[in-house]
C-alpha cells in the first residue's frame, strides 16, 4: 500500500488546499453551498495531480533510476510496473472528471482541470527542458488552483492576492531550481544548463520581496484592519524558507514545510491568527 501512496505523491496533496484560499480569505468558509464545491474541487485536483506525477515518473523512469533521490520512486525502482501505473492513471483521470461533473455545478470547472492537465502533460513531454517556460508552468499550477477555488465557490479573487500567489510561486520554483543545481549540478535536469546560480538567486529574492509586498497590500486593502498582524508572519516564513534552502535542502517547498518544525509552527500560528481575525473578531 505504501508504494502506491508514494506513486500518487499523497504528501503533495497539501498544495491542493490552495483551492480553499479564496473561500477562507473571504470569511465564508462555513457557508455550506460554497464549502462543498471547494471540497469536491480539492478531491478532483488531488486525483488529477496524481495522474501528472505518474505520467512524469513513467516518462522519466530511466533518468530517475540514476538520480540519488528519485531512484527510490516506485516506477524508477521497479516496485510498480509501467502497465500497472497506466491502469491507475486512467482510473484517476476518469474519477477526477466524474467527481467534477457530479458534484460541482456548471461545466466551466472542467476547463480549469483540462488546462491544468494539458499544461502539465506538455511540461512532462518537453516543456520542462525550456528555460523560463518550465517555471511558468510550475507557477500556473498554483495559480490555477487559486482561480479554480474562487470560480467554483463563486468568489472573486483579489488582484493583490492574485499577484501574491504568482510571485510566491516563482519564489518557490526558482528556489527549487537553485538547490537542484547546487546539489546535483546540471546533469539531473536538462533545463538547469540554461540557468546560472546568479540568475536564480537574484530573481528568487526579487520574487520574495514582491510576495511580501503584494501580501501586505492585500492585507491593507481588506476591511478587517487586524489582517496586517499576519504580515510579519509571512515575512518570517519566507525568510525561514530562504535560510533552509541555502543549507542542505533540495528546495521543495512541501518537503521544507513538513520537515522543518519552525516552518510548521509558524504556519500553524499564521492559520490560528487568520482564523481568529476572519471568523472570531
Amino acid at each position: 500500500m505504501l508504494k502506491y501512496l508514494r506513486l500518487l505523491r499523497v504528501k503533495h496533496y497539501i498544495k491542493n488546499l490552495l483551492i480553499f484560499v479564496p473561500l477562507i480569505f473571504s470569511g465564508k468558509l462555513f457557508e455550506i453551498n460554497k464549502f462543498v464545491p471547494a471540497l469536491m474541487g480539492t478531491v478532483c485536483f488531488c486525483l488529477l495531480s496524481s495522474t501528472i506525477y505518474i505520467i512524469n515518473d513513467v516518462k522519466d523512469a530511466d533518468k530517475d533510476a540514476i538520480h540519488p533521490i528519485k531512484k527510490n520512486r516506485p516506477i524508477a525502482s521497479g516496485e510498480i510496473s509501467k502497465k500497472t501505473a497506466f491502469i491507475i492513471l486512467c482510473f484517476l483521470i476518469i474519477s477526477s472528471f466524474l467527481v467534477s461533473v457530479l458534484f460541482i455545478r456548471g461545466y466551466f470547472s472542467l476547463i480549469f482541470l483540462a488546462v491544468y492537465f494539458i499544461l502539465n502533460v506538455m511540461y512532462s513531454f518537453g516543456l520542462k527542458n525550456v528555460a523560463l517556460v518550465d517555471l511558468c508552468i510550475l507557477v500556473s499550477g498554483f495559480l490555477i488552483r487559486i482561480l479554480y477555488g474562487g470560480a467554483i465557490a463563486n468568489i472573486v479573487v483579489s488582484d493583490w492576492l492574485y499577484l501574491t500567489v504568482i510571485s510566491a510561486s516563482f519564489y518557490f520554483a526558482l528556489g527549487k531550481r537553485r538547490n537542484e543545481m547546487d546539489k546535483y549540478g546540471c546533469g539531473t535536469r536538462t533545463v538547469l544548463s540554461q540557468y546560472s546560480k546568479e540568475f536564480l538567486d537574484k530573481n528568487m529574492y526579487m520574487c520574495m520581496g514582491l510576495t511580501n509586498g503584494f501580501y501586505a497590500l492585500w492585507a491593507i486593502e481588506q476591511d478587517n484592519s487586524f489582517l496586517v498582524i499576519t504580515v510579519p508572519i509571512v515575512l518570517i516564513l519566507s525568510m525561514r524558507y530562504s535560510l533552509i534552502i541555502e543549507g542542505d535542502s533540495e528546495g521543495d517547498p512541501i518537503e521544507v514545510l513538513i520537515n522543518d518544525k519552525v516552518m510548521l509552527l509558524s504556519g500553524m500560528v499564521y492559520i490560528l491568527i487568520m482564523f481568529i481575525v476572519l471568523y472570531l473578531s
